[in-house]
């Protein structure tokens, strides 16, 4: 049975709507032809990334998302997800988009970087993105 869930570290961040998110993203894994078996989405300060990424990736910036994946199996997804809530809320204000549709955003990039979709190249952003785009367009039909 497919376990996805969300927590919170150093910050009282709490997201609305989980029962909502859960088969929104369920929905996103098994169209792509992959199982979820436990996805744990941690949001988190930027202090308390910062110091994930400088200890697991050696990089002394901020981001808005670290994913690590724990799949064991081919096309059955695990991994943690920590999110910075920090930085969510700063793109939210910056693109004129409310929190919950920005975390959507950050939520359904990490779980596709689990299915495998990069980022670092102009090519691999663009599918990337357009893949989110599909995504977050299924969130109305839940």
């Amino acid at each position: 049975m497919a376990a996805i869930n969300f927590f919170s570290e150093d910050t009282a961040f709490v997201p609305q709507k989980k029962l909502f998110l859960k088969r929104w993203i369920k929905g996103c894994i098994e169209d792509a032809g992959f199982k979820p078996k436990e996805l744990n989405f941690i949001f988190c300060s930027d202090p308390y990334l910062l110091v994930i990424n400088k200890q697991y990736l050696q990089h002394d910036t901020l981001t808005d998302i670290i994913t690590f994946d724990n799949s064991l199996k081919p096309n059955v997804l695990s991994g943690d997800i920590f999110i910075s809530i920090d930085r969510v809320r700063e793109n939210a204000e910056t693109f004129g988009v409310s929190v919950f549709d920005e975390m959507c955003r950050i939520i359904i990039h990490g779980t596709l970087h689990l299915l495998g979709y990069k980022d670092k190249t102009k090519k691999d952003k663009a599918e990337m993105t357009a893949m989110e785009d599909r995504c977050l367009q299924k969130r109305t039909e839940i």
